[in-house]
């Protein structure tokens, strides 16, 4: 499990211990997410897409320079503005932003000096906070994250490695038959 998934889950089994702990209505039921700006020094935010639910705190965290959050759309209503300082303004590794999305609909965000490097963003708030038709279905487990250092190719190699082993195995065999030396004594 690397550091962002473990971010991941223990916000929402925190969010889920203070939602249990406080009264219906209360600030603290409300949960937060966490998004990378420039992971590794990459050109993209991670995740790319994100779905909450409305009253969710999104929490941006710089982890490489020279990056800001330009908002390019939103839905009618809302007041989202980005990163102080718009296009202009850009921020350096170890900076935090955090905006709460009240308001449902896709919020789509840019980089201004990467954003045609492709690094741009959507947040959509939706009731469920989940992609449609994506509830309820367990995710397909990744070996690497597991622990399990085998790969999908990996593994067709040494399949294909094995067949022809058999394939010289048996063409030897067939054309010349026992070693001498393999029978037992007489």
């Amino acid at each position: 499990m690397n550091r962002r998934e473990f971010m991941r889950t223990a916000g929402g089994a925190t969010a889920a211990t203070a939602a249990a702990a406080s009264t219906a209505g209360t600030a603290a039921a409300q949960s937060s997410k966490e998004v990378i700006v420039g992971p590794g020094g990459s050109l993209v935010f991670e995740p790319a897409e994100l779905y909450v639910k409305p009253g969710t705190t999104v929490n941006f965290v710089w982890e490489s320079d020279l990056h800001n959050i330009v908002v390019e759309s939103q839905p009618e209503g809302a007041n989202w503005e980005g990163t102080e300082g718009g296009a202009a303004d850009t921020y350096d590794t170890g900076h935090e932003y955090s905006f709460t999305f009240e308001t449902t609909g896709t919020y789509e965000y840019y980089c201004a000096p990467h954003r045609s490097s492709g690094m741009v963003g959507t947040v959509i708030v939706n009731e469920s906070g989940e992609a449609p038709g994506g509830g309820g279905g367990a995710k397909e487990a990744d070996p690497e994250h597991m622990g399990v250092p085998i790969q999908a190719h990996f593994v067709g190699i040494a399949t294909i490695l094995a067949i022809l082993m058999s394939l010289v195995f048996t063409f030897f065999q067939l054309k010349y038959g026992e070693s001498p030396h393999a029978k037992g004594g007489d």
